[in-house]
């Protein structure tokens, strides 16, 4: 579950505490995963989630590399 936990850490770093929380409703609502399903092969759907529901709270710039860092945990 290591890169779950991965995606959990950068969602903290642009969410906060509630970052755990964010990538669970991602996993479980728009990808139909559990955290424990989470592969490489996922994170590009994951990123684009990240972008689109943390727009809602953070600004586009802070999306955008949040989205990134997201997808760049598959290297």
């Amino acid at each position: 579950m290591a890169l779950y936990d991965e995606a959990v850490a950068v969602a903290k770093g642009y969410i906060g505490p509630a970052g755990q929380q964010f990538i669970d409703r991602q996993l479980t609502s728009h990808l139909n995963l559990k955290p424990t399903d989470l592969t490489a092969s996922n994170l590009a759907d994951l990123a684009k989630w990240c972008f689109a529901s943390g727009r809602l709270v953070i600004d586009e710039k802070q999306a955008t590399e949040f989205s990134e860092k997201v997808k760049s945990l598959a290297i």
